[in-house]
């Protein structure tokens, strides 16, 4: 997707995607006003977190639950083996993205680390307990191990290519933020340029891209929630997107902005238990 010509803006123009874009954009601006965003977003951003990571995690086949994930971010449990590895690499990813963001409501962004150099971690973080200490945080040299109902991925080459044109285009593009999140999600999953913890690695960059955009300011829309009710349809959307068909590319943003959307549901559930004081949740570390 890379070029002279904005490519991202163009697909905000694919049938169906401008009033998706609306709705997830007015879903995000509704939570933003929350009364639990006045002095308690910490609370509300630190939930939302665990929740997100536990459903990433679920996705790629850990399904352990957000109290597993608590317990172990609060210190009074740790993780074990087996499907206990990728759940805590989910919340050690998660923790990546929190320590990215900027306060909210604060006097002004922090610096921004270089989207590339923010994979990296984040694949430091999923794939610690993964893979051998070489293949941590760098670009697969064979092929991915992860994500095979996407069909098969481009080489090794081909793949850091995509990554780093994809990457380019969101730094560029006057695309709608939504788009833009949608898009490099897709890629990172349909590339796969690592050789385990894609699905994790995708999904929490996409999270920090979500405020980086001005998506979600709030860093708190769970639509991870939404893909881990129906993980069939998740993985069917990227795979059309990942043919690169029109119909494809356009169905995989439709249905991200409804994810986005109903995950902007997720996060006000949320911060309605922080304002009944039902949820103090530790950040994710």
């Amino acid at each position: 997707m890379t070029g002279s010509t904005d490519a991202l803006a163009g697909l905000a123009g694919l049938p169906g995607v401008a009033a998706a874009v609306d709705v997830a954009r007015a879903a995000c601006e509704e939570l933003r006003w929350h009364e639990a965003f006045r002095r308690r977003w910490r609370e509300v951003r630190a939930e939302a977190g665990l929740r997100a990571a536990a459903a990433s995690a679920a996705l790629d086949g850990a399904p352990v639950g957000v109290d597993a994930l608590r317990a172990w971010a609060t210190g009074t449990s740790a993780p074990g083996g087996g499907v206990d590895v990728v759940a805590a690499g989910a919340l050690r990813a998660q923790g990546v993205v929190e320590a990215q963001l900027p306060d909210l409501g604060g006097p002004g962004p922090r610096a921004s680390t270089p989207l590339p150099q923010v994979l990296a971690r984040l694949h430091a973080a999923a794939a610690a307990d993964l893979l051998p200490p070489h293949e941590v945080g760098r670009p697969r040299t064979g092929p991915p191990g992860d994500l095979r109902a996407l069909g098969a991925a481009p080489q090794a080459g081909v793949a850091a290519a995509r990554v780093a044109g994809v990457l380019a285009d969101a730094a560029a593009t006057r695309a709608p933020a939504l788009v833009v999140v949608a898009v490099v999600h897709a890629e990172l999953l349909s590339v796969r340029p690592f050789r385990a913890a894609n699905g994790v690695v995708a999904r929490a960059a996409a999270r920090l891209l979500a405020v980086r955009t001005g998506l979600d300011p709030t860093a708190c829309a769970v639509p991870e929630a939404v893909w881990r009710d129906a993980p069939a349809a998740y993985l069917a959307a990227a795979a059309r997107y990942a043919t690169g068909e029109p119909e494809g590319v356009a169905g995989w943003v439709v249905a991200y902005a409804d994810a986005v959307a109903r995950g902007a549901g997720v996060a006000r559930g949320v911060a309605d238990e922080v304002l009944a004081g039902r949820r103090a949740a530790a950040p994710p570390g």
